[in-house]
């Protein structure tokens, strides 16, 4: 039998998605790197007491709103762009894994700090790097290694110090997920990824850092048509694809 990993819709992609499960949500900075419509999916099977690891907490459905019509002239907000903010704001996070759980100042206060100041989201404060690396050693099968990021900080709390070449190193353990969603720009049906621009961040260090990878692609193209040199994530790390639509959704309620 064929190897396909295409699924046929994102609500059918994240059907097993458990309560209580660990969620690498992939992405950086640009509303481009985010996998919208798994995070969409997502906020409509209504998962609880899910753990997210990822750069950022993410915007409410508002403040996205917001962003897309005042923000239009400086950067692109996809209509279809869907924040990780969505499942905090819905209630479906329980604790966050993050290296920007809210933002500076207080012009703008996200979903996540809202909840932290009530007491209803557990976080834990982590650099990107090491998150980064904490994610790359579950893929790598390391339980856990030191680094020299952390210490005499609020991230040294509860872990191991060891001294290296004149310096302390906190001990970080590997970080393995349930469920990795990532966005990438192509893929065929083994699961090969390529990615576009700056979307090569944590959506890459994300592939494989789970149980189960499932990867939104804009494209879905025949075997042997992506250039090996250029498939940054192999198939071996991926479990599911789904392909994005071509015509915008604009709505997360929206099932496709």
């Amino acid at each position: 039998m064929p190897i396909d990993k295409v699924v046929g819709s994102f609500d059918e992609a994240v059907a097993d998605v458990a309560d209580g499960s660990l969620i690498h949500i992939g992405g950086f900075g640009g509303p481009a790197e985010y996998p919208s419509y798994l995070i969409a999916a997502l906020a409509r099977k209504g998962s609880k007491g899910l753990t997210v690891t990822g750069n950022h907490s993410g915007f409410s459905e508002g403040q996205l709103t917001m962003m897309k019509q005042r923000m239009s002239g400086m950067m692109a907000y996809p209509d279809d762009y869907f924040s990780p903010g969505i499942l905090v704001e819905r209630g479906q996070v329980a604790k966050g894994i993050l290296a920007f759980p809210v933002l500076p100042g207080a012009a703008l206060k996200v979903p996540f700090e809202e909840l932290l100041e009530k007491g209803e989201v557990e976080l834990e404060l982590i650099g990107q790097g090491s998150l980064a690396e904490r994610i790359r050693a579950a893929r790598a099968g390391i339980a856990a290694f030191y680094t020299p990021v952390g210490p005499g900080t609020v991230t040294q709390r509860d872990k191991d110090v060891r001294w290296f070449d004149g310096r302390p190193h906190l001990l970080e353990r590997a970080l393995k997920g349930d469920f990795s969603i990532i966005r990438a720009h192509k893929a065929d049906r083994w699961g090969n990824l390529v990615y576009r621009g700056t979307a090569r961040t944590f959506n890459a260090t994300m592939a494989g850092g789970s149980h189960v990878t499932i990867a939104e692609v804009d494209e879905i193209v025949e075997l042997g048509e992506l250039d090996p040199e250029c498939i940054i994530t192999p198939a071996p790390y991926v479990q599911r694809v789904v392909v994005r639509p071509q015509e915008p959704v604009s709505d997360w309620r929206t099932a496709c």
